[in-house]
Formats: structure tokens, sequence, C-alpha cells
């Protein structure tokens, strides 16, 4: 069945049970009001017959029918009664419709006679089935001589109802046919109003549409004209930190991301990226448009992390390259010199070379004596000491920095986070000048407590800026189109403080900012998507970390 005709059907069998039970409610409540003006009635013209003087008076005569019985008639033409029964105590009539029956004993108890009180029931009697009225007769003495039984018919209270009741029923009829109409056209409204699709239509489009939602990869959120959520799948919830399952429809978009909605709406269609949490994502903002009105937003997540996997091996390879050419290039130059002084004679002179050599080049181990014992963290100074020769900058760890390997291991990643984006900061900071480097793993009565401190000869920090430079998107250097800045120092500072720790700036003796971060040690799993790793040279984040 289509739902127009469903819908017709049960709006009108709804509305005839209402119109039924309504005239039937106003047909009884007619019949108590018929049957009360009646009664009203009846009342009325017997005590004015009991109390009339002639009436009383005649009691007393040889033949009280004589008059009785036109005074009785009278007053029944006048009031539209059936009948106006005058009978004494032992029930004998002394008016009645029927005059043969004057002078015989009524055919139902004398009540109002016996008991001297008003008497009204449904009696059937001579002339049939009435509604009747009887109330006591009494003489100047206030003693009961008879009573006066008035009544009609069950028959003309029932030709009256009806008379009034057919025009009821019309009037329902009516309204029937006027509800079967509205409920038709309200039918085609609500059809026209869901596009013309059907119940089974409907119920396999959002089957289709769940399954597409939840099956995407990225994560989806649509928001109404206010910036509130309206529906998001399951990659949307796991991208910004929330259970599996969480409602948060009629959030603000704003609580959840750390970035304005507007500067995305302003650029439509274009990837930006933005901050929820510790993980970094590209957001792309699409307006909704139905019939020419625009009726919502929808905001598309992908996580940066996943999107750069392809490009970690390829920036591991070129990395790599670009740090073994530079190798090749020193030992060229290294076996060059060895190869002159050994034809001059001057061995001695070549020792010196070789001794000055050291134990390598751009991709030799830390120093025998580092205290850098956490793999992920050497390995990540280790590249970062090769890219800084790339870039003419010196980074040195100083001596005296301990590290022992993170417990739990999880904890590394939060330390490379940190490590990776100031040691980055610092050298786009003083491009061909010196970085410090020094991690100190102190246990204190609080338990284990990491502190990093990177010091670079750059220009430094103001001191009123010093605050803001850990927001999102504040950062002391340009903008190149594509490029992220302003959230590798936010990253720094909400990774230290979910570990309960701080990260802040200061002068540094090298001329420069100090950047300090305090990172206790605690046993929480590490933020699920806790962006880590370092940049390209060109600035690409290819694993997690952002210049500032």
């Amino acid at each position: 069945m289509r739902l127009r005709t469903q819908l017709v059907l049960l709006q009108s069998a709804i509305m005839l049970v209402v119109i039924l039970g309504s005239g039937i409610a106003a047909a009884w409540l007619q019949e108590r009001s018929l049957r009360e003006a009646y009664l009203d009635r009846m009342i009325g013209v017997a005590y004015s017959v009991a109390q009339l003087p002639s009436v009383t008076d005649a009691f007393d005569d040889p033949d009280p029918a004589a008059v009785i019985q036109p005074i009785a008639e009278t007053v029944r033409e006048a009031s539209d009664v059936t009948y106006v029964v005058v009978s004494n105590v032992e029930g004998v009539r002394y008016s009645h419709p029927n005059t043969d029956l004057i002078g015989e004993v009524v055919s139902t108890p004398p009540d109002a006679a016996t008991t001297g009180e008003l008497f009204v029931d449904t009696q059937t009697g001579t002339l049939g089935t009435s509604w009747r009225a009887k109330v006591p007769v009494f003489d100047v003495e206030g003693a009961v001589i008879g009573q006066v039984s008035v009544g009609i018919l069950e028959s003309e209270l029932q030709r009256d109802w009806l008379g009034n009741v057919w025009i009821l029923g019309l009037c329902l009829a009516v309204a029937a046919i006027v509800g079967v109409v509205l409920a038709s056209w309200a039918a085609s409204l609500v059809r026209r109003r869901i596009y013309g699709v059907e119940p089974e239509e409907i119920k396999s489009m959002l089957e289709t549409r769940n399954a597409t939602l939840h099956g995407i990869g990225d994560g989806l959120v649509v928001l109404d004209e206010a910036g509130e959520i309206v529906l998001c799948n399951d990659a949307a919830l796991r991208l910004l930190g929330r259970e599996p399952g969480a409602d948060l429809s009629g959030t603000p978009i704003a609580d959840v991301l750390d970035a304005p909605i507007d500067p995305l709406l302003a650029d439509a269609g274009e990837q930006q990226l933005v901050l929820a949490g510790e993980r970094m994502l590209l957001a792309r903002v699409d307006r909704v448009v139905v019939d020419d009105r625009a009726v919502g937003t929808v905001l598309i997540l992908r996580d940066r992390t996943e999107l750069d996997a392809a490009l970690r091996d390829l920036a591991g390879a070129q990395g790599m390259t670009e740090t073994l050419r530079a190798q090749q290039h020193e030992f060229a130059n290294t076996l060059h010199t060895l190869g002159g002084l050994l034809e001059l004679g001057e061995s001695e002179a070549a020792m010196g070379v070789i001794e000055r050599a050291g134990a390598g080049g751009a991709l030799a181990a830390l120093e025998p004596s580092s205290g850098i014992l956490e793999l992920e963290v050497a390995a990540l100074l280790l590249a970062k000491r090769a890219q800084a020769r790339e870039h003419g900058v010196e980074l040195v760890v100083r001596p005296g920095s301990t590290l022992a390997p993170a417990a739990p291991a999880s904890v590394a990643g939060d330390w490379v986070t940190v490590l990776g984006n100031l040691v980055d900061n610092a050298m786009d900071a003083s491009p061909g000048g010196r970085i410090e480097v020094a991690i100190d793993d102190a246990s204190t009565e609080g338990g284990r407590v990491v502190t990093i401190v990177v010091d670079d000869d750059g220009p430094g920090v103001p001191e009123e800026q010093r605050n803001a430079i850990f927001d999102i998107e504040v950062s002391s250097k340009s903008h190149p189109a594509g490029l992220a800045r302003g959230y590798g120092l936010t990253l720094v500072r909400r990774v230290a403080e979910r570990l309960g720790g701080e990260a802040r700036v200061e002068d540094s003796p090298l001329g420069g900012a100090r950047f300090v971060a305090r990172l206790p040690v605690v046993a929480s799993p590490a933020v699920a998507g806790a962006v880590v790793g370092t940049t390209l040279a060109d600035g690409t984040i290819v694993d997690g970390t952002v210049r500032a």
C-alpha cells in the first residue's frame, strides 16, 4: 500500500473514531438534557395542579371528577404533556385523558400519596411506558388527601430526541467528509515534503546512508547553520578523540575542534591544517545546498599522519641520500688531504687529520660519553644533527645529558614530539648558528621528571610574546604558501600539560631563546594519534611534528 493511501486511511480512521465518539457523547448529553427539561415541566405542572384551591376543595365534593377533570385536561393540553391524573389516597382517579378510566384505581402504586414526597420514575400504565412525576395533594390542615401524576410517553421522548439527533448526525457526516478530503490533502503534502519516496525507499536510503557514512575512512561532521554538530561518523569520533558511539549532536564545533569554523568557510573546498587535542588534522569545509538554499555544512577531516604515511619512507630515503652525499664530500675531502700529506711524506700530519675526523661523518653516533640511552630520542638527535649540518647549523648535545629508556615505552613518543618540534623551531630561528640541547632525567619525590632544554643564538622571543607563542597559528616566522606555522609549539605545550608538566620560553645564554619542557613520566598511555616525528628540510610535515 502506498504511503499516501496509508496516511489517508489512518487519518480517516482516527477521525471517524473521534467523530463517532463525540457524536455518541453529544447524543447522550442531548437526551439527558431533554429528559431534564421534560422533568422540570412535569414537576411544575404537578405542583401547580396539586396546589389549586379548586382542586383541593373538590376532594370534599360528592363528585370530585366533575370539577377536577376539566381543570386537568385544560392544564394537560396547555403544558403539552401526555396526561394529568388526579387521584385520592386510595388511588381512585378523578381525572384521566380516557374518561372511561375515571373512578377506577390507578394502574401504578400511588407512591406520592403514600410517602407524601415527590416521586419520579419510568413506569408502565394504561397509556404505555411513560416518564412521570408524582406529587402529593395536601388539605388545608396539611394532611395528604391524594396525588397528582403528570407524565409523558417514552415514545414521545424518543421521537423528540430523534428529531434533534438527525441534525447532529448530518453535521457529523459533513465533518467526516471534510475530514477525509483534508486528510487526502495532508497526505499529498507530506508526500511532496519527502520528495515522493515511499517508506521502503526511505528505509533503504537510511540503511545505505548509515553504511556509507560509517564505512568512510575520512571523518565527516555535518553542521547546521548555527555551527552545531548534527551528525558525525565513527571516523570523525576517532579523529576528534571521542569514544565510539558518543553523541555529539548539538555540540558546537568550536568545543571539539581547536579552530574557528569561519576561516574554513571562507576558503570552502580548500584543505587546512587544524588541531584536535594533540592530533593534527586536515580539514575541508563544503556547503550543503538544497534547492538553491544553504541548509548546513559538511566538515571533512583527515588524519595528517595517515595521509603522510606514504611520504615517510620517501622522506627518510631522501634524507638519507642527502646525508650520504654530504658524508661522501667529507670523506672525499679527507681522502684527498690524506693523499697529499702522504705524498709529501707528512705521516704525522696525516695521522692528525685522521684523529680530527673522529668516529665518522654526519651519520656517526652520539659521543661515547652521551647518556642518551632512549633509542628513539638518540635516533632523532642523530637525524637532526645531520639535517642541521646540511643547513650550516651546529647542533650540540650538552655533556652530562641523561635519558634512560622510556617506561612505559609509549612515553618515548611524547619525548620525540617535544624534542623534534623544539629543535626544528631552533633551526628555523638561528640559520647558520648554534643550537644546544640538554636533557635531564631526574627522580623527584613526585616521580620521574624529564626536562628538555633547547637553546639557540637566534633573535629570541620578545617577552610580551612568550605566552602567545604557544597559541595556535601564532608564529614569529613568515607563512610560506601551503606550510603550517604556529602548531609545533602548541603541540609541545599540550603534550607537557597532558603529562602534568609545563613548557615555557626564556632568554638563552647563547643570546637567543631557551625553550624548556618539563615532562613528568606518568603511567597513562599516550593519547591515541599523538603527533610525533620530524619535518623535511622544506618544512613539509612528514611524520607529525610541525614548526612553530
